[in-house]
């Protein structure tokens, strides 16, 4: 192993263990969902059932990438990249909400997962 592909796969593992936390942090969102729809007095079937989809959804998905990059694949690229500009894009709601202790850390977790995900690049076989 020459010292690019040492660089890469600590790269890729970085990448990897950011898309790990992000997915536990999307899951344990839809976990915090369920547990404050129990405890609701009221609430709507249909929305939650939406949003826990979603949820689950977008977590099971940046697992995946997560797996995929830390076995090399770059499968995993594409969804990683446009989910973290999602996120980007909602930190912006959540600054304009006055909530910038949440907005600050959510932007700079998902710029930072953009910036590993992109600079990496494929070794060419």
């Amino acid at each position: 192993m020459n010292s690019d592909s040492v660089k890469a796969a600590k790269a890729r593992a970085l990448v990897a263990t950011l898309l790990f936390l992000e997915a536990g942090v999307i899951f344990a969102l839809a976990l915090w969902l369920v547990g404050l729809t129990i405890f609701a007095d009221s609430f709507e079937l249909l929305p939650l059932l939406g949003v826990l989809l979603f949820a689950l959804l977008g977590s099971g998905g940046l697992a995946i990438s997560a797996i995929g990059y830390r076995r090399g694949k770059y499968f995993g690229r594409s969804p990683s990249v446009l989910a973290n500009l999602i996120a980007i894009g909602v930190s912006k709601y959540i600054f304009e909400a006055g909530l910038w202790w949440a907005a600050l850390p959510l932007a700079l977790f998902a710029a930072l997962t953009v910036y590993c995900a992109v600079s990496i690049i494929p070794e060419k076989k």
